[in-house]
Order: structure tokens, then sequence, then C-alpha cells
């Protein structure tokens, strides 16, 4: 999952934050609620183990959601600062009071589509908070900590390993069926909050190596409208058996749906330009927005 660390930094007023979080809670607790409670399927994380904790021993899920969620909120505000905590509390605490009070209908006993649709809105629940600056469960948060003290780990990593330990107990908590469909809630979450957190904007890198480099960065600048970097190298031995050419090398950043466009419009140029294309998580100043085309 994306880190919190990369979205609570966003420029925003504090009214916009509060209506992604607001949003953010009604449409984690309506994917709770509407869908996975009735079934006994949980999610991943925090909510995971407090859904866990209330099966197993019988516990409101709107007290233990707070409960457990507090000690990574207090890592939090030791660690992002307290606007980020203020944020985060006021986001759980929002979440386990409309979990407590507001009722909501089970809209479908099929459990495929219970498992797909919860996953969905708890997924888009929790980037919606995220985008406001907050999280709604603080796994995220404990994974970025652990991180900075296991350089072998990424944050990434640390969530899965977590979130593997949480289904294999649920495996001996609910059984294999209900545990495996909450494996899909999880899936279908991590990709919801994904596409909410990065949108169909996401951005991609990519670096060219051709021999044509000045006639692709007139392409990429003139007809795509996007800005580039130029910077220079040396070939090293590839299929051609060039070594040591100076090379102008194109760098631009562009969205995953202008991809397609420029990966057609380099290989007109040059069909055996080198093109390495990896995602970016987030991007800011320069050209990053495609200027008008005149």
């Amino acid at each position: 999952m994306p880190s919190p660390a990369k979205t609570i930094n966003r420029p925003a007023s504090e009214v916009q934050n509060a209506f992604f979080i607001t949003a953010g809670v009604f449409a984690a607790a309506f994917g709770l609620k509407a869908f996975l409670l009735s079934s006994h399927f949980i999610d991943g994380g925090v909510t995971g183990v407090s859904m866990l904790l209330a099966t197993g021993f019988r516990l409101p899920l709107s007290v233990l959601i707070p409960v457990i969620n507090l000690p990574f909120i207090a890592l939090g505000y030791n660690q992002m600062g307290r606007r980020f905590a203020v944020r985060s509390a006021i986001g759980i605490g929002g979440l386990a009071l409309v979990l407590a009070f507001v009722p909501f209908p089970d809209i479908t006993p099929d459990r495929l589509l219970t498992a797909v649709f919860g996953g969905v809105f708890i997924g888009a629940g929790i980037g919606l908070a995220m985008r406001g600056g907050a999280v709604l469960d603080g796994t995220e948060i404990a994974a970025l900590l652990v991180s900075r003290h296991l350089v072998l780990l990424k944050v990434s990593d640390l969530i899965l390993i977590l979130n593997v330990v949480i289904f294999g107990v649920a495996v001996w908590v609910l059984g294999t069926e209900p545990a495996l469909y909450s494996m899909l809630t999880y899936f279908a979450a991590s990709r919801v909050m994904e596409f909410v957190l990065n949108g169909i904007e996401q951005y991609t890198g990519v670096t060219i190596v051709s021999e044509h480099s000045n006639d692709i960065r007139r392409v990429i600048t003139e007809k795509l409208g996007r800005g580039v970097t130029m910077y220079q190298g040396k070939s090293g031995y590839g299929k051609r058996g060039e070594q040591g050419l100076e090379r102008d090398i194109v760098f631009t950043v562009v969205t995953r749906l202008e991809l397609p466009a420029l990966r057609t419009a380099v290989q007109e140029i040059d069909p055996r330009a080198f093109i390495v294309q990896y995602r970016i998580d987030d991007a800011q100043g320069g050209i990053i927005k495609k200027r008008a085309l005149h």
C-alpha cells in the first residue's frame, strides 16, 4: 500500500481535508456494515485484527478499532506531527461512531459480491482519508516506521508480511472459505485505494536512449505537450557493439493514458530506441500537467 507520508504533505485547505476524511469514514463504514460484517469476512491490517478479535471474543468492533489504533496514532504524532495525528484520531473516532450508531442495510447475500464490493468501499474510504491527510488504519504508520530501521524490507513488504499472518489466523478463527474471501476483499481494497490516491493520471517516468534524441525531444514537447529533461551519457556495450559513444538521454513524465502514444511516437522515430519506464508515486513542479498546444 502507498505510504501515508507521501499523501499527508500535499497542500490543501482544512475544509477539503475534512470533506475527504468524512467521505472516507462513511465509505469505509458502508463497506464494513453493508457487506463484510454479516458474512464474517475481514479486511487486512489493524481493521482486520479488530474484526478477528470482535468475532473471536464477541466484542464490539466500534470499540476495538479506536483502541487498537491508539498506539499507532501516538507513533504518528511523534514521527509525523500533530496535525496528522489529530486528523487520524478524528477519522478513526468518526469511523467508530458511524459503525456504532449509523444503520446500513445488508446489501447482498452473495459472498463473492460481498467480498469484492466490501473491499471496493473500504479501499475507497481509506484512500479518501489519506487524501485528507489522515489514516483510518494504523498499519501503514507502523510499517513506515519499522522500515526505517530494517533496510532490507520496504513498507509494502512489511504490510504484506503482517497481512499474511492476519489471514493465516483468519483460517483458524473463521474457517478456510471466509479467509479466502477475506483475501479477495483485501486485494480489492488495495487496488481501489491505489486508484483513489493516484487516479487515472498515475505518473510514469520514461527514460529513452536513442541516437535520435533531439527528434524524440521535439515530439514529446511539441506534439505530446510534456516537458523533458536531457542529460548526457555514454554507451556501454550493447548488441551493436558501440562503446563510449556520447548520447543525449531523454527523460519525461507522462500519465499511463499517454504512455502508448509516447511509445508509438518513439518507435516511429527510432525502432531501436531503448525505453525504460517505471511508476512514479508522486510528482510536483516542472511541467507535470499537460500544457496547451498551439
